[in-house]
């Protein structure tokens, strides 16, 4: 399959693996469709809390969504890839918790991120040669959500405004809501997520994910971090 654009993800396995990937509507792994699970007191349809995020499936950032530079192939890439995680040992966090970040819920680290800070940056760094540069029109979008004067070098820089110093690892799980709505929607997946999370969280693997020309996610090659 070819690709429009790549990405780097952490994307979970196991229980919350799974779960993640029902509640969304996509296995990016399998690249199929999924069927949600039946969760009562959703404060809105659940195609309309899940669709935004539902493309990417179920995961978190390390290195955001990039078109692939001149010069460089899908398998130049991967070897890169491959050779980052070679490098880099795994971390494990204390936990993860449901959280409402401004209108949108997700799981976020609980416990010392420093390690994975970090990972989340030399990932950024060390694939960035594969990263083509982006157009006039890739950065009036950026700007358009308004950025601070270090977000936008780093756009510059890196591609996207919230890496490095501005990176906060999360898993999404919706869309904006209305804030009312997103406590509501809090509230009735807290018990249902919570349980799924090991304690403590190692994350061990990293996920080479590219876009399909309908802008949905597949993993192209999970690999272990072994340093």
């Amino acid at each position: 399959m070819a690709f429009q654009r790549y990405a780097v993800y952490h994307t979970p396995q196991g229980a919350l693996g799974r779960f993640g990937a029902d509640w969304l509507g996509w296995d990016l792994e399998s690249g199929q469709p999924t069927t949600p699970p039946d969760i009562d007191g959703l404060p809105a349809p659940w195609d309309d809390i899940t669709g935004t995020p539902r493309k990417y499936g179920f995961h978190a950032t390390v290195k955001p969504p990039f078109r692939l530079a001149d010069g460089w192939t899908e398998i130049d890439l991967l070897t890169a890839f491959t050779t980052h995680c070679d490098l880099a040992a795994p971390i494990t966090l204390d936990g993860l918790e449901l959280a409402q970040l401004g209108r949108f819920l997700a799981l976020v680290p609980t416990g010392d991120t420093h390690a994975l800070n970090a990972l989340a940056a030399d990932t950024v760094r060390d694939l960035d040669a594969f990263r083509a540069p982006l157009t006039d029109a890739d950065l009036a979008r950026r700007r358009a959500s308004g950025l601070t004067p270090e977000q936008d070098a780093l756009l510059l820089q890196w591609g996207y405004p919230y890496v490095m110093d501005q990176f906060r690892c999360h898993y999404t799980l919706s869309g904006k809501l209305p804030k009312a709505q997103a406590g509501q929607l809090r509230a009735a997946l807290d018990p249902v997520v919570t349980p799924l999370v090991p304690q403590p969280f190692t994350l061990d693997t990293l996920s080479l994910c590219g876009e399909d020309a309908e802008g949905r996610f597949h993993l192209v090659h999970r690999a272990t971090l072994s340093g």
